[in-house]
């Protein structure tokens, strides 16, 4: 069969995978001629009396309702027509015909609606590279999610409840798409759209965020999700999202005791919600971003008896800076409550909690919570901290204001919006390098250090 015949290729695919449903058609002067179909509950190849009735039988099938109609020749196998979520067979019919009389080939398919939720990607040599909102080609502009084919899988399973079937790409090149109500011939919710073999494969994933797949389920979920896949302590979390159906990950702490914490598209340190017991997670979405323009979802995440509390990030010259303080650590994130000692054992829980998040993912900044035994994740970001010393932003301004840390987080967002160029801040008060106060001046980008003490000025 020539390489051209689109058709052919997708009824082998679907010998073996799932493919969207479909029926082709050759070029004709009068009534075009059936090629191939697959469509659900029907044998393979299924021949229909008539164009009309074989378009019937597909927008029968439809989960959407409409069907795409893309056409092909030898000289033309990648570029001509494609007509999108057309809603009627006559429509469809119509246009099957003028392609056909122009002396190219058919394919009439379900529509497959890439923002239902799912994802899109492709799967190959132990990697899969994914996102939202797109087909499989999506993955070619910056943005996709990268992730080692099994841990891929187990979050798909996780977030979706299915699993994706994606063993074949060990060897081969598969182009795909997961959706959260089943489609296609055999009815199942991975829809492979094209199947390559290959010899050698030796790109690894790099696993960052954030990605449009992050920002699909909330930045802080996805950070957590990845250290659960990886192995680490996360709390039993239950994630109740915008566009996603809830759904379960993490371990049991052994408390009966509920937080809420909010989850936006990408990290806003201290902005919106952390709580302890039971809130209404929809209120609060409702509330405090009615738009939907920045929280992706709202977290309902199992408490850790705390007996100490806190943050840890890497610093620009390698230094793992470790703070917190006794009992929970919200006071100290959102800086009110300043960085207490912390005896040994706790560093050395979080020290090692830190060494197997950097063996399985590189440099990482983290917040923690210890009951006496564990280090709980339960915050996770990538990357090296650019502070360094007591510079928690470094660099040099014309100009450095001073911020009284006790005006609190919501004040320094405010005054840091309000700052003209080459402005810099000194944080006057104790407060530590690796809290919330500190992440709104580092995600600013504004040179800003910490004073010695709160009567010297500027050292």
């Amino acid at each position: 069969m020539p390489d051209f015949r689109k058709d052919y290729k997708l009824d082998r695919l679907a010998e073996h995978f799932n493919v969207a449903q479909f029926v082709s058609f050759a070029p004709s002067q009068t009534e075009p001629t059936q090629q191939y179909c697959r469509l659900a509950n029907l044998p393979e190849n299924t021949s229909f009396a008539s164009l009309s009735s074989a378009l019937q039988a597909l927008f029968e099938r439809s989960v959407d309702g409409t069907v795409n109609v893309r056409s092909f020749s030898e000289a033309e196998s990648q570029s001509r027509e494609f007509l999108y979520a057309l809603k009627t067979v006559d429509e469809a019919e119509s246009a099957i015909k003028r392609i056909a009389r122009e002396g190219a080939f058919t394919i009439a398919n379900e529509t497959i609606d890439v923002s239902d939720g799912g994802v899109s990607g492709v799967a190959m040599g132990g990697l899969v590279e994914f996102r939202p909102d797109a087909t499989p080609r999506g993955v070619e502009r910056p943005g996709f999610a990268s992730l080692p084919t099994t841990w891929a899988t187990q979050l798909f399973k996780i977030v979706y409840g299915f699993d994706p079937a994606l063993d074949a790409s060990e060897n081969a090149r598969i182009e795909f798409s997961l959706h959260p109500r089943a489609r296609g011939w055999r009815q199942t919710n991975t829809i492979f759209w094209e199947y390559g073999e290959v010899d050698n494969f030796e790109r690894a994933a790099d696993v960052r965020w954030p990605n449009d797949f992050s920002r699909l389920i909330g930045d802080k979920v996805y950070g957590l999700l990845i250290g659960h896949i990886a192995g680490l302590p996360v709390p039993r979390t239950t994630v109740i999202s915008r566009r996603v159906a809830p759904f379960i990950f993490g371990s049991d702490t052994g408390t009966a005791e509920q937080w809420i914490r909010t989850s936006p598209f990408v990290q806003i340190p201290g902005k919106y919600t952390t709580a302890r017991g039971w809130h209404d997670p929809f209120r609060l979405m409702q509330n405090e971003d009615p738009e939907g323009a920045a929280l992706a979802s709202v977290l309902a995440q199992q408490g850790v008896k705390a007996e100490y509390s806190g943050a840890a990030i890497e610093a620009s010259d390698g230094e793992l800076i470790i703070e917190g303080t006794k009992g929970t650590g919200e006071g100290f994130m959102q800086g009110s409550v300043v960085p207490q000692p912390l005896p040994s054992h706790v560093l050395d829980a979080v020290n090692a909690t830190h060494a197997e998040l950097r063996r399985v993912l590189g440099n990482v900044r983290f917040e923690w919570v210890f009951d006496g035994n564990t280090a709980w994740v339960v915050q996770l970001h990538i990357g090296v901290s650019q502070s360094l010393g007591r510079a928690i932003v470094p660099g040099e301004a014309n100009e450095w204001v001073v911020f009284d840390v006790k005006n609190g987080l919501e004040a320094l967002r405010q005054f840091v919006a309000s700052l003209a160029q080459d402005t810099g801040i000194y944080l006057n008060g104790n407060v530590g390098r690796t809290s919330h106060i500190a992440d709104v001046v580092r995600k600013a980008g504004i040179p800003t250090r910490l004073m010695e003490s709160e009567d010297d000025g500027k050292s």
